[in-house]
């Protein structure tokens, strides 16, 4: 796995940070990551409710090593704090995904969300402005008819690029618990949007209406035992999607069979290993991200200590299972009471479907190649990335003697986690977001 140990950095922070690296304010957290479908643009989101895109620079003659850096082409407000007045609650502006539209035309789509709306945004170059009006003079002023003597025909005349971000649908009001996921369906007319206890179908051009097509609300709530944390459509095949929840298990859904996809059509779910039972077993075998593989015949799954990939042809067991951080088995009761054991990691595929990557703690992060069986452990950190430096493997020991290169299990800092990660889809450059610093590796340039 000699390429995994082959990334250049480029880091990032929000505005408000940009003046120290060490201090940030809640606001600056990096809260989603996501490349558009070619890879030109990436999107982040953080907890303020801003969204920052990247464009990646377009390759020079003169400096070809440059080609692969990404630099802030937008920034704008996605969400601002609400509150809902009926029923005495507060309403984040963070944004908990983004997900982007294919390309139309010559303007950019994403939807964003936080715990209750879902925005699409459009994101448009402009570059001339019309002067001539007949009916305002040049500052914008009305002026007065009688004094128009003449008709003028609107000319444009060049300008200095502005990149504007509009927002064209607002998705409100059809959500009662939190949003987790939003995915769009591969027919790019409609996308779903998941909560708690519901997903609902929406078509990208209505915005007072959707279909919801998942209800598990129990009649009583003190039965309710388990709740939905991620869901995803097929890749190719737009009536199938995917849903998993905190109880482990992933199920298939096939929209043809009825409206309302309550029965699942697959189940998928590892039966659990008596002499393995613990007071943590149910939290950790939580499933905090599911998602189809580009090609739509496995799934990846990424629960609090390991990553699985199921073929949707199997059900039984998963294909292939991935140790992250086995070393913190022995800590969960620790982690439990500061809380670290709700973190909710994401997982990412590279864009042959043949290497998994997601995060850990102490800025750590995972890649695990599935044709080799080889993993490494690699660091974000602003101390071992100096641009154009080549990232070495880090070690974590457990007990006994430490190497010179090894960090103790109980040095981690788990403050310092990599939840959310985003791989580009054609080439190997990742996008990696340790709190309020968003690191871009890409494959050495030689």
């Amino acid at each position: 796995m000699k390429c995994f140990s082959r990334y250049l950095p480029y880091i990032f922070r929000p505005p408000s940070s940009l003046l120290s690296s060490s201090c940030h304010t809640e606001a600056d957290i990096i809260s989603t990551v996501e490349f558009n479908s070619t890879g030109e643009l990436l999107a982040t989101g953080d907890k303020g409710g801003r969204v920052v895109v990247f464009q990646r620079e377009q390759e020079s003659k003169n400096q070809p090593h440059r080609r692969g850096e990404y630099n802030v082409y937008s920034t704008f407000q996605s969400h601002e704090p609400e509150f809902d007045y009926l029923k005495s609650l507060e309403i984040e502006e963070k944004i908990n995904k983004i997900r982007w539209l294919p390309q139309q035309n010559a303007a950019y789509f994403l939807l964003s969300t936080n715990d209750k709306t879902v925005k699409l945004w459009k994101i448009s170059e402009r570059d001339k402005r019309p002067e001539g009006y007949n009916l305002k003079d040049e500052e914008g002023r009305i002026r007065d008819p009688t004094t128009i003597t003449s008709l003028r025909v609107p000319v444009l005349r060049p300008m200095d690029l502005m990149v504007e971000a509009t927002p064209r649908r607002i998705f409100s009001n059809a959500h009662t618990y939190h949003i987790n996921s939003i995915s769009v369906n591969s027919d790019y007319e409609t996308y779903m949007s998941t909560d708690d206890l519901r997903i609902n179908l929406w078509n990208l051009e209505i915005t007072n209406r959707s279909f919801n097509i998942v209800d598990i609300k129990p009649a009583n709530m003190e039965e309710l035992t388990e709740v939905i944390t991620a869901a995803e459509f097929h890749p190719n095949q737009c009536n199938t999607f995917v849903y998993s929840s905190s109880k482990g298990s992933i199920r298939l859904c096939d929209m043809r069979t009825s409206a309302l996809c309550d029965n699942h059509s697959k189940l998928f779910e590892e039966p659990e290993d008596p002499s393995n039972r613990s007071f943590f077993s149910e939290i950790i075998s939580s499933i905090s991200d599911v998602k189809f593989s580009h090609s739509g015949r496995y799934l990846m799954t990424r629960d609090y200590l390991t990553v699985k990939v199921w073929d949707i042809n199997m059900e039984s067991r998963p294909l292939e299972t991935y140790q992250v951080h086995d070393y913190l088995r022995s800590k969960l009761c620790s982690l439990y009471e500061n809380d670290f054991i709700f973190d909710k990691f994401e997982c990412v595929w590279n864009g042959t479907d043949s290497v998994l990557m997601t995060g850990s703690y102490n800025n750590f992060f995972r890649m695990f190649d599935r044709n080799t069986k080889r993993d490494v452990t690699l660091e974000a950190s602003r101390e071992n990335s100096k641009p154009r430096a080549i990232l070495k493997p880090r070690k974590v020991c457990v007990g006994g003697k430490r190497r010179k290169d090894e960090i103790s299990v109980d040095s981690l800092d788990f403050s310092k986690k990599i939840l959310h990660t985003a791989w580009h889809p054609n080439e190997n450059i990742i996008a990696v977001a340790a709190t309020n610093n968003l690191y871009i590796f890409q494959d050495k340039v030689n």
